[in-house]
């Protein structure tokens, strides 16, 4: 069978505030991306979540923000490089010790939110981020937008990075995601998620909001856990992968997360609840 990676992003529960559905969300995915407390979490959250990790046998991925719990990192603000590199530097370092807490290791790195698509767009910030990757670890994979001269910036660095396209999210025209103000930015049905997710996977081609189709190489495929019904979507997608037989796995990964049989099996059990 064809592999692709299916991430998701987890862990942004904190303090009293309870969002996603990790535990569920985790039966369908190869990769998790947690966050680190500073655009949502908290170290008890950060904990737990890696332990469902690694009971689930997922990779286990640090999700750095934007210091903006109020706005959950989704504000974009000013920083500087060396800001950049010192902010995800950090927060990598807060998951890679409950991950060794845990006896397992960082797999990759993928900012969040805002300072995801400032990476994505300012040549200087991209170049931010890889050096910090980098930095902590050579070995970590690191997930950028597909297509995007970040892309390259991290190669030319020499990190490796997965190039990343999301199911759940509509694109524009020339490769960037609607903002979340346009009422078509969200894709709203699992069904229609799970086709593009099979589009990218398969073809690699993404359709934008006004009907044209970008070619992307895209490695693996993004679900955000703090959607309604993130869990619901997961297994829409699980299944549409299945049934155009992809195994979902993580990069560089011999064994599938969610094998063939156990994905097709699950998704129709999430369906009928």
């Amino acid at each position: 069978m064809r592999k692709i990676d299916l991430n998701c992003d987890l862990g942004e529960s904190f303090g009293v505030y309870r969002i996603g559905a990790d535990r569920e969300i985790m039966e369908y995915v190869s990769s998790v991306n947690i966050a680190c407390g500073f655009h949502a979490g908290d170290p008890s959250v950060m904990r737990r979540t890696v332990e469902m990790a690694v009971e689930c046998g997922v990779a286990i991925g640090a999700h750095p923000g934007l210091h903006d719990l109020e706005g959950f990192g989704r504000r974009e603000l000013r920083v500087s490089m060396r800001e950049t590199e010192d902010l995800i530097i950090y927060q990598i370092g807060a998951l890679d010790a409950f991950a060794r807490a845990s006896g397992a290791r960082l797999a990759h790195v993928k900012p969040h939110g805002a300072l995801y698509n400032m990476i994505a767009r300012d040549p200087n910030l991209a170049r931010a981020a890889a050096t910090a990757v980098k930095a902590v670890d050579p070995g970590l994979l690191l997930y950028l937008p597909a297509g995007s001269e970040a892309v390259t910036i991290a190669r030319e660095l020499g990190v490796t990075v997965i190039e990343e396209g999301f199911a759940d999210r509509a694109y524009l025209p020339d490769g960037s995601l609607a903002p979340r103000s346009r009422e078509d930015a969200l894709i709203s049905d699992p069904e229609e998620a799970g086709r593009r997710a099979v589009l990218m996977a398969a073809e690699g081609k993404v359709r934008c909001v006004d009907g044209t189709v970008l070619a992307l190489q895209i490695g693996t495929i993004c679900i955000h856990g703090d959607q309604a019904n993130a869990a619901g979507f997961a297994a829409a997608i699980a299944e549409a992968l299945h049934n155009a037989e992809f195994s979902i796995v993580s990069p560089g990964s011999a064994v599938s997360a969610v094998s063939a049989v156990s994905a097709g099996k699950a998704a129709a059990s999430a369906i009928k609840q």
